[in-house]
């Protein structure tokens, strides 16, 4: 008897979870590009020294990574390469943020925050997302 497995299901709370993610990584990374020596100067509670870290690039490269994102959840289990993209895209910010940023602004509750939370926690959810889109895809492949 061919026993079959269960249709695994992509929730609708994954897709909103997606675009919180996209929209949540567009608002600080506008932060960045825009109000860059504001923030990095709040970031390093108030030590005005720091004015010249450039954090344009990292804002800009952060939108698109929010983007990327934000568009994959309009069609999750399709597109599953651009969740991958958004995971590495996180990563790349975490890890140029620990670089280019905490030397000089220093280990802090703020700078903590940034990194923990605004990057780090957000990498959870979009791996079991990316893993039960892969699962539908692969899934859907297999049943034709």
């Amino acid at each position: 008897m061919d026993e079959q497995k269960p249709f695994p299901v992509f929730p609708m709370h994954f897709r909103g979870i997606l675009l919180l993610a996209g929209m949540y990584t567009i608002a600080w990374s506008a932060f960045f590009k825009w109000f860059g020596p504001n923030l990095v100067g709040w970031l390093a509670m108030g030590n005005s020294d720091l004015i010249e870290l450039s954090s344009a690039y990292y804002g800009t490269f952060g939108i698109l990574v929010g983007i990327i994102i934000f568009v994959s959840a309009f069609y999750p289990v399709s597109w599953v390469y651009l969740i991958i993209a958004g995971i590495a895209g996180k990563v790349i910010l975490a890890i140029w943020f620990s670089l280019g940023f905490l030397p000089d602004i220093g280990w802090n509750k703020r700078s903590g925050f940034h990194l923990i939370v605004n990057e780090l926690v957000w990498l959870i959810p979009l791996i079991l997302i990316f893993l039960r889109a892969l699962q539908v895809k692969n899934y859907l492949e297999n049943k034709e």
